[in-house]
């Protein structure tokens, strides 16, 4: 492992503290940057037992002391912040005391075969990042983020999908044309019509693979996607609820899957 000497920064102008103020407080700030800002040790853990090696590893003066022999080749370079400086770029509540910063991975382009979920212009980033870890917990390996739907690699997506991402292929941005990539059936997902998902999955009609469509948390899927879905189900409620948070459905949906993918 090759040992990095760290560089210390003092100055709240230093530029790098600036870039990631905006990483660490603008949504959508990645995608100018082409990096992406992790926030925290359980988030930068995920993305290096995935094989992920930072571009800056980003550590407090009194944390740095105390981790430096477990953290030393993390990055391609390692700065150590005073303490106060890390916590006003920090966008938790409690600031953590250490983050990457990651390139931007290349897009990827649509593999058609493999298990997908479709996100179909969700806002809330707590659900979609959510999803993402259902989706990497139940064998889906491909997520598909349509145009209008919450930034992927956004610090709220990113802490809410507690490090899934590094283990799915992210597609975000897309049109819905790009869907005519996919050669696997698709599942739409609704409070009101289609087949009970529990009936479904005792007869064995779940298709494996296929994409699981997750529509808005108000509006739904769009009505081109329900017209292009192979199959419509919906979640039995014997409580009474009009519906289920998306996030919810989708972990009940994909895990109903997850069987039929086992197998």
């Amino acid at each position: 492992m090759t040992t990095v000497e760290p560089s210390h920064v003092t100055s709240r102008d230093n530029p790098l503290l600036k870039e990631l103020r905006k990483l660490a407080h603008d949504p959508g700030a990645y995608r100018k940057a082409g990096r992406v800002w992790l926030e925290g040790d359980h988030l930068c853990r995920a993305a290096r037992a995935r094989g992920v090696h930072a571009a800056v590893a980003i550590f407090s003066e009194s944390t740095w002391p105390v981790v430096r022999h477990e953290w030393a080749g993390a990055a391609e370079k390692i700065v150590v912040l005073a303490d106060a400086l890390l916590a006003g770029v920090s966008g938790l509540e409690s600031p953590a005391s250490m983050g990457f910063v990651l390139d931007l991975p290349t897009a990827p382009a649509i593999v058609p075969d493999v298990p997908s979920v479709v996100l179909d212009r969700l806002q809330d980033a707590g659900n979609v990042g959510s999803i993402l870890r259902s989706a990497a917990a139940f064998g889906f390996t491909q997520v598909i983020a349509l145009k209008g739907t919450a930034a992927l690699w956004s610090p709220k997506v990113l802490r809410a999908g507690m490090g899934a991402h590094f283990g799915l292929r992210l597609v975000e941005g897309s049109g819905i044309e790009a869907l005519d990539a996919l050669a696997v059936p698709w599942i739409a997902t609704s409070s009101h019509r289609g087949e009970w998902l529990h009936q479904a999955q005792a007869q064995a009609r779940l298709p494996a693979p296929c994409a699981w469509l997750m529509g808005h948390e108000g509006q739904g899927l769009s009505a081109e996607l329900e017209a292009r879905a192979a199959l419509h189900v919906r979640i039995a409620q014997p409580g009474g609820e009009e519906s289920l948070n998306v996030a919810a459905a989708a972990a009940i949906c994909l895990h109903a899957s997850a069987a039929v993918l086992k197998g």
